[in-house]
């Protein structure tokens, strides 16, 4: 679960500090009696110096104003201001006070406006499967976003497989996942998000000589794929049928990071987004068959019967949000 305020620090540090148990006493009497008009009418006489116009900008009669003077000052036992024919002066202790009471005044104005702007705001549990690492996803900017612009949604985060991400939106186990691959089913919504560009790499002490080593020679050697639930494995899968060849030896591994670690531990080779497998080539971990190019789509899908749902439309505008912000920062090529 996620939440997010912009409470008035002060508020947050009363709310932190420890309490003790109520006492017949004077912040017992302050608890009851102190009304945040009299703070007011505290704040504004000292704004102005004179009890005549801060009593016009409060609309209120000088003597009401008066009076809730007064009694905040039997309250706290103190005299905030000394009286005479030219104004109102703040004594010492009303100096001392002025601040504290300004600072509650800030505190519960941002309370208001927090409340105001969760009026009308979707409310309630979203359940969200993840594939791929976060930043592919730009997941941090999803959240952070989420948090910000719709305050009373909750995000739960599941980790799955593209294919179990596919297959808990149309169970209902999940209400939305982000999925990479083909994907054509009327009954699901698919947002698209970007372009996925997967490269065949392999491990750099393999030392073959990349640009005239053929397919057959390379499909020969150990393969690392994820399992079959994962849309990376459909994509390994139709690169080999598209040759009319399948793995001979193949290793499993749950995760593309753990998949590209291997490669570059030499165990073997397989697939790789285009963005971290030239980062590794560059730095000698890997190399780059050159042969072929997997292009695939992410999407964020939900049930198409859930087009409506408020949480669901929240989600889907800050994606489209998040992912404008990222074709305006990303250059053309």
């Amino acid at each position: 679960m996620f939440m997010i305020g912009r409470t008035n620090q002060w508020l947050v540090a009363w709310c932190n500090a420890p309490k003790q148990a109520p006492k017949v006493s004077l912040e017992s009497s302050l608890t009851v009696t102190m009304e945040l008009n009299q703070l007011r009418a505290f704040v504004e006489i000292a704004k102005v110096g004179q009890l005549t116009r801060a009593a016009e900008r409060l609309h209120l009669s000088q003597p009401a104003l008066s009076g809730q003077l007064k009694a905040l000052e039997e309250t706290l036992g103190v005299s905030l201001f000394e009286r005479s024919s030219s104004g109102m002066a703040l004594t010492a202790g009303g100096r001392s006070l002025l601040g504290e009471a300004a600072n509650i005044l800030a505190a519960i104005q941002q309370l208001k406006q927090t409340a105001q702007h969760m009026q009308g705001r979707p409310a309630g549990r979203l359940s969200l499967g993840t594939v791929l690492d976060p930043y592919a996803l730009r997941l941090g900017d999803f959240l952070a976003r989420a948090i910000e612009n719709y305050p009373l949604l909750d995000i739960e985060l599941h980790q799955v497989f593209s294919g179990a991400a596919l297959a808990g939106v149309r169970a209902g186990t999940l209400d939305a996942s982000f999925f990479f691959g083909a994907i054509d089913d009327p009954e699901v919504n698919a947002m698209p998000l970007r372009k996925l560009l997967y490269r065949v790499v392999l491990p750099a002490n393999w030392e073959l000589d990349q640009r005239r080593t053929e397919w057959s020679a390379i499909a020969a050697r150990p393969w690392i794929l994820a399992p079959e639930t994962s849309s990376h494995r459909e994509l390994v899968m139709e690169l080999f049928a598209a040759r009319g060849l399948s793995p001979t030896q193949v290793i499993e591994a749950d995760s593309e990071s753990v998949i590209l670690n291997l490669i570059e531990s030499g165990v073997g080779a397989s697939i790789a987004r285009e963005e971290l497998a030239l980062a590794s080539a560059q730095e000698g971990r890997i190399a780059i068959w050159p042969g072929a190019e997997l292009a695939t789509t992410l999407w964020f899908i939900h049930s198409a019967q859930r087009a409506d749902d408020p949480l669901l439309m929240a989600a889907r505008a800050v994606l489209r949000e998040v992912w404008r912000e990222e074709e305006a920062a990303t250059p053309s090529s």
